[in-house]
């Protein structure tokens, strides 16, 4: 009755808030999920403060303290995990940024700071590798594309900090900011003045690009701006198997995801045909988590599109896309030898189109485990599970206990 492998789903954003358009329920709440019930049926349920009560917690905080790795002790900023996430190689020291491909109008205006949920930007990121040119600062750099408006930005070369602020203004109608050192440090100021000419040569280069020529024909929103935020300098992390002796693997359309699944040793599975948001191919993920169980100890699964749908506010969307992951995680149901821990990374409520520090949804199933009586998977069943009220943290060390990994404290 103990299980040898672990599968850790986090459904990327799946908690809510009481939504109007769902009379006053969450979208969890409002949706039909038979199968994530019969798995909180199945098991030991509660809620979870990723980080702790109170605090609002980001998708790069809230999966490491996930995979036991608490941030305030290993988090250096996004930006270098975003990078690692898209194919750039981070060694401790290198200073990365996580990117947006937005849109500015003709006044120079930020009309949308996704550019309409652009897709297909690897053309936009190979001219800006081709046209932009940083040596006169004596530096050089590594830019890729990521999932969607996404991308990841890392600076190379000698003199740099990561104490910058962003030209992202956080709200459309106003002009983007000018990236400016958050200290004195002579560091600090040349990777602001590097940043800033990366911004203003990479946007001559889209603004011609063919296409943004041919999105706007279209009626589409050009990718015709970066918005650079995130800055960090890449830090060290012990190997997720010397730290639980595990092998894993991780499995995520989020280039961030799958950089804290690569920074920590985790294997990135890519899997054709997902995107990250509510059009990705499900069954696939699920598929392919299953095949990486027959060789791995610990497969970390994300997904992703429910948290798009609470960004953009849209609360009946985000229903039916609960209904959609419910019905591709039916495999599931017939694993054996295997615990499986579903849960939240972090709350993204309609109404406030962020993340909030509303704890989240938590069950634990599997060979061994003591079920309780919580028999639907959402905010408020869940918090009347035998696990209670626990954090991001805590859970591996749960988790190892199950697999009986875990060392005993004391004589």
């Amino acid at each position: 009755m103990i299980a040898h492998k672990v599968l850790f789903l986090v459904l990327d954003g799946i908690s809510d808030r009481p939504c109007e358009a769902l009379n006053g329920r969450t979208p969890l709440c409002a949706a039909r999920t038979p199968v994530l019930d019969r798995i909180a049926a199945e098991g030991v349920c509660g809620i979870m403060d990723s980080i702790a009560p109170g605090i609002r917690p980001g998708s790069d905080t809230s999966h490491l303290a996930l995979l036991g790795y608490p941030p305030q002790e290993y988090y250096t900023g996004r930006g270098p995990l975003e990078a690692e996430g898209t194919g750039i190689h981070m060694t401790a020291g290198m200073i990365g940024f996580r990117c947006n491909f937005a849109t500015v109008d003709a006044d120079g205006l930020v009309t949308d700071r996704r550019a309409g949920r652009i897709s297909g930007t690897a053309p936009l990121a190979e001219a800006i590798r081709d046209g932009v040119d940083l040596s006169p600062l004596g530096l050089g750099f590594r830019f890729e594309s990521g999932a969607g408006h996404r991308a990841a930005l890392a600076l190379t070369g000698e003199g740099l900090g990561d104490k910058v602020s962003s030209n992202d203004p956080k709200r459309e109608g106003v002009r983007p900011l000018t990236i400016r050192p958050c200290t004195a440090d002579p560091a600090d100021a040349k990777t602001a003045e590097a940043c800033n000419e990366f911004i203003r040569q990479s946007r001559e280069i889209l603004f011609d690009h063919p296409v943004n020529a041919r999105r706007m024909e279209e009626g589409l929103m050009p990718g015709n701006l970066l918005l650079i935020r995130g800055a960090g300098k890449m830090g060290m992390f012990p190997q997720f198997s010397e730290r639980y002796g595990l092998s894993g693997s991780v499995i995520s359309a989020a280039t961030l995801i799958s950089g804290i699944g690569k920074v920590v040793g985790l294997e990135h599975i890519p899997v054709p045909g997902t995107t990250g948001s509510v059009d990705s191919d499900l069954d696939a993920k699920v598929k392919a988590a299953l095949a990486e169980l027959d060789r791995k100890d610990f497969v970390l699964l994300n997904i992703k599109g429910a948290d798009e749908a609470g960004h953009d506010g849209k609360g009946i969307q985000k229903r039916d896309f609960i209904e959609v992951i419910d019905a591709a995680l039916e495999p599931l149901l017939d694993l054996e030898d295997t615990l499986l821990v579903v849960c939240a990374d972090h709350s993204t409520p309609c109404s406030i189109k962020d993340h909030s520090a509303d704890p989240v949804p938590v069950v634990i199933r599997g060979p061994g485990v003591r079920t309780d009586r919580t028999a639907r998977f959402d905010e408020v069943s869940c918090a009347e599970g035998g696990l209670h009220r626990i954090r991001g943290c805590d859970l591996m060390p749960i988790v190892l206990d199950l697999i009986n990994k875990s060392h005993k404290y004391g004589a």
